[in-house]
């Protein structure tokens, strides 16, 4: 088996009891940094071992890993925040073990981009998952795409490039649609702004850094 568990995206205690168990019951966790991996199961006192299985190894590993899983090893996918998959690794090894017939199971838990949702009072009847937008090649073509959408769409982005994404949206979106910006969601500090585009942009300018993950959340076109 195959187990995808979600871990926390900033507070340690956003995680099930049932994800607690499954770590500490696995043979292997596989782990998108060790380093910030290995920090959540020492705090919880889990003292499975964990591999390395990241964008630059996956193609490599995943062979194996596949054959391990048949001869009956019961390993966990983790990445360093949140689901695993959802702008991690972890489609080509799920995609390997349906096709190998290995049973895979993911666990309900943490990501960011649904609490971003919920929170910025935008409509969420219907919404489109955009996640990392290319940073050259295609982000042009994928902003005038995403801005002739008819529902909120949700990007994530550095906090390096956040002033720089949002005088791009304004670019092929009105400055006046609105958008949410959440920062550090789940943490101590987490800050949450909806307004128009260009008010977030001039928020964020007129800060000296913008430190944090960033979830942007925008209206669709019309709304």
């Amino acid at each position: 088996m195959l187990y995808l568990v979600p871990t926390p995206i900033g507070n340690l205690e956003d995680i099930t009891l049932r994800a607690l168990r499954v770590l500490g019951e696995v043979s292997l966790i596989l782990s998108e940094d060790t380093r910030t991996s290995r920090k959540l199961l020492d705090h919880y006192k889990i003292g499975t071992p964990l591999r390395a299985y990241h964008a630059f190894n996956e193609h490599a590993t995943v062979g194996n890993l596949v054959a391990q899983l048949k001869a009956g090893a019961e390993i966990a996918l983790i990445s360093d925040a949140g689901t695993p998959g959802i702008s991690d690794p972890g489609f080509l090894l799920v995609r390997a073990c349906v096709q190998g017939g290995v049973p895979v199971t993911c666990l309900p838990g943490a990501t960011a981009f649904v609490p971003a949702l919920v929170v910025s009072g935008l409509p969420c009847d219907t919404f489109h998952f955009e996640g990392f937008l290319p940073h050259k090649k295609g982000r042009q073509t994928r902003l005038q795409y995403l801005a002739q959408l008819p529902y909120t769409f949700i990007l994530y982005e550095s906090p390096n490039r956040l002033v720089k994404c949002l005088s791009q949206l304004m670019n092929y979106c009105e400055p006046t649609r609105m958008a949410c910006v959440c920062r550090e969601l789940s943490k101590l500090h987490e800050d949450n702004r909806t307004a128009t585009l260009q008010d977030l942009h001039d928020q964020y300018a007129a800060q000296p850094t913008v430190k944090g993950e960033i979830v942007i959340v925008v209206a669709g076109a019309g709304k």
